[in-house]
């Protein structure tokens, strides 16, 4: 389980009703073809050794007996077999028959579980189960409970709570339970009958429940071959992680569908909720808890990665309208309780000062005042391009703000004669000298109209200490900061088309859009392009954002971020090109915290947050010589 990932699969078998023989070859095959790919963890329907429409025939011994004798055989077939395997069958114990999942590895039995809720339709034939019994299988003792789960003993993280069909609605589901003491693997062995919308109710279900785990969750239906007398049965497998469906065969019927999990992101995420009890424990006390293991294994990982990850895969367009939303409605609160007459924001016509120009008409409409409140300057300096120019008195102008102009090169230069740098010398003062300017005229602007400061800087930026401090770094409230610069640069484009605004300013922003990133501190050449490109000096920011996700969020190992990144940039980026950028950014990221920590406020529009006071906490002076010297160790 390199990284964290395990390998579960669900399984449909061709069921023929009430053989047990035919059912066990069939239920073979199918853990046969699970370990051909390497699976941990495979899961098979309810009831799926003898057939869940049986009937009254669950009451005949010879079908309890052949059930008992295929599961025999069943549990021999799995020595030697990689899966861990969870199959349905009927048991009885004493005067009580049981609906129940056998959990068996390397041809033993592990444990049985048997179904606490039993349906409507299942009440003449099975009991309800609660608690622990005794049970002997084949003259061994072999636990049988409701509290029962299973540990990898070499990676604990597989740890596997098993339910069955209608236990998964009740109010507190035996899977809350385990998830809450550790549990991150649930099984579910179902015979869901098919029904209109069936499948998308248990979809949406069997998500939101593996959301509230904090688990990945696997549920088999039974499917083709039960019996038809009073329903009809279609195998579907869904495997959910998360809150996120990363499998769902709608006809698996005969089939093996797997996938690989990230055990450790899930692990990561419940340290940061205090509601997971110590491994084992219950409410009612400890669980029993039983061991297996698993040989390593040497597989490829069989995982889509999702190179924008601050982002929702399926409704991409409805989040970037909540982020504009958001980030408004922070500014306006603002606006309102420091009871700001203007708005004072520097328009460079570069992405970030566009989106936080949009942002702030935004406010304004909705508090009912005049965009002209809004005072947008451009200050152009010694690297100020003609387009870039153009486009900020074009966006200003088609908004319909106020607009103000301020050089800025003759206050640079006196500045520079009266520390004495030469402005033939490029360099970090030359450069930040600017930045700091523009700042100074911005935060005497709002004292002069009684405003506040719109801050442009973005997340990406706050992690890359890429800014200057006492410059840009500074503002009175910072509406992108919460935004990386790759949804910033998508917010700018989704606006452009679908922002509902009059086709000057969509032109002018999709003008934007298409501009090279740059901060525009160097002198033109001579064709009057800038010879700064930020991503040329500090990398690509698909990956800086993609690492940033990693890092703060889960906080992952670099091994696992470039294991990660290679599958998400395939074809994109070479792993020489990933690692490269990845050390540049562990070193800004662990040198630049002292930015971070006096950062001005600003709205938080996702999961990551690098405010001090309500997100990324971190000592300014921490080395990060122990996750370069793992970088350094990648192969």
């Amino acid at each position: 389980m390199k990284h964290g990932f395990a390998r579960i699969a669900v399984g449909i078998p061709r069921v023929t009703v009430a053989d047990c023989e035919k059912n066990v070859e069939e239920i073979c095959r199918l853990i046969a073809q699970a370990d051909e790919v390497q699976v941990d963890v495979l899961v098979l329907p309810e009831l799926s050794l003898t057939g869940v429409t049986c009937g009254d025939l669950f009451f005949q011994s010879s079908l309890l007996q052949a059930a008992e004798g295929g599961l025999e055989t069943i549990a021999a077939f799995t020595k030697g077999r990689r899966p861990v395997v969870a199959v349905g069958l009927p048991i009885r114990v004493g005067t009580h028959l049981f609906d129940c999942a056998a959990v068996m590895s390397d041809g033993k039995i592990l444990g049985v579980v048997p179904k606490t809720a039993r349906s409507a339709a299942q009440r003449p034939w099975f009991s309800d189960a609660s608690g622990r019994f005794d049970f002997t299988f084949k003259g061994e003792t072999v636990p049988f409970g409701t509290d029962l789960m299973f540990r990898c003993e070499a990676h604990p993280a597989l740890t596997i709570g098993v339910e069955i069909g209608e236990d998964l609605e009740g109010i507190v589901p035996p899977s809350a339970l385990y998830s809450r003491n550790g549990a991150t693997v649930l099984l579910r062995l179902a015979a869901d009958p098919a029904q209109i919308g069936q499948r998308d109710r248990f979809r949406s279900m069997i998500a939101g429940h593996s959301a509230r785990c904090m688990a990945v969750y696997a549920s088999a239906n039974a499917g083709a071959g039960e019996s038809t007398t009073d329903a009809v049965y279609f195998g579907h497998g869904i495997i959910a992680e998360n809150g996120s469906v990363l499998l769902a065969g709608d006809e698996s019927d005969g089939q093996v569908c797997y996938c690989d999990v990230d055990l450790e992101a899930l692990e990561q995420a419940r340290l940061r909720r205090p509601s997971f009890t110590l491994p084992g424990e219950t409410e009612q006390g400890r669980a029993w808890t039983i061991p297996f293991s698993l040989p390593q294994a040497s597989r490829e990982l069989c995982r889509t990665v999702d190179p924008i990850p601050f982002l929702p895969k399926g409704d991409r367009e409805n989040a970037l309208t909540d982020i504009l939303a958001i980030q408004a409605a922070g500014l306006q609160k603002r606006l309102e309780a420091a009871n700001c007459q203007t708005a004072v924001i520097g328009v460079s016509g570069g992405l970030d000062s566009t989106l936080a120009l949009l942002v702030t008409a935004k406010a304004f409409d909705q508090m009912d005042r005049p965009r002209t409140d809004i005072l947008g300057v451009t200050m152009p300096g010694f690297g100020t391009t003609d387009k870039t120019y153009d486009n900020a008195i074009r966006l200003m102008d088609s908004l319909g703000v106020t607009r103000r102009e301020i050089s800025i090169e003759a206050s640079v230069l006196q500045h520079f004669a009266d520390i004495g740098h030469d402005p033939q010398v490029r360099d970090t003062t030359y450069q930040n000298a600017q930045a700091r300017e523009r700042t100074q005229i911005l935060m005497d602007l709002a004292n002069q109209t009684s405003g506040l400061v719109v801050g442009t800087g973005n997340l990406s930026e706050s992690a890359l200490g890429w800014s200057t401090y006492g410059g840009d770094h500074l503002s009175m409230y910072a509406v992108n900061v919460g935004v990386p610069k790759t949804v910033v640069c998508m917010m700018v484009e989704h606006l452009a088309m679908r922002g509902g605004y009059v086709s000057a300013v969509s032109a002018v922003l999709q003008e934007i859009a298409r501009t090279p990133i740059s901060p525009e501190l160097l002198p033109p050449d001579a064709s009057g392009n800038t010879p700064q490109r930020t991503e040329a000096l500090i990398g690509p920011y698909a990956l800086h954002d993609f690492f940033l996700y990693y890092v703060v969020h889960y906080g992952f190992s670099p091994g696992k971020i470039v294991l990660l990144a290679e599958i998400a940039f395939a074809g994109r980026f070479e792993r020489v090109e990933i690692k490269k950028w990845l050390g540049l950014f562990y070193r800004r990221f662990f040198a630049q915290q002292f930015k971070r920590s006096c950062m001005p406020d600003g709205p938080q529009v996702g999961v990551i947050s690098l405010s001090p006071r309500g997100g990324w906490q971190m000592p300014s002076d921490a080395p990060g010589d122990a996750w370069l010297r793992e970088f350094g160790g990648l192969e």
